[in-house]
């Protein structure tokens, strides 16, 4: 019979669930980044330049 011990070993060892919290971290940080981005593309600036990009592009193809 095992011991308590081993039995809290081989609990610790086993990885079940691991590849579920790596999902979540990464999801975690997808999300994290589209919020800093819609904070940046909501800025002045940065709407400025990507409609100046888009008016320039649509001017120098008709």
């Amino acid at each position: 019979m095992r011991s308590m011990w081993q039995r809290m070993a081989a609990r610790l060892r086993a990885d079940t669930g691991a590849a579920t919290a790596e999902y979540a971290i990464v999801i975690m940080a997808a999300v994290g980044f589209a919020g800093l981005l819609v904070v940046i593309l909501r800025s002045g600036e940065v709407q400025a330049i990507l409609t100046d990009l888009v008016q320039r592009a649509l001017n120098s193809a008709g």
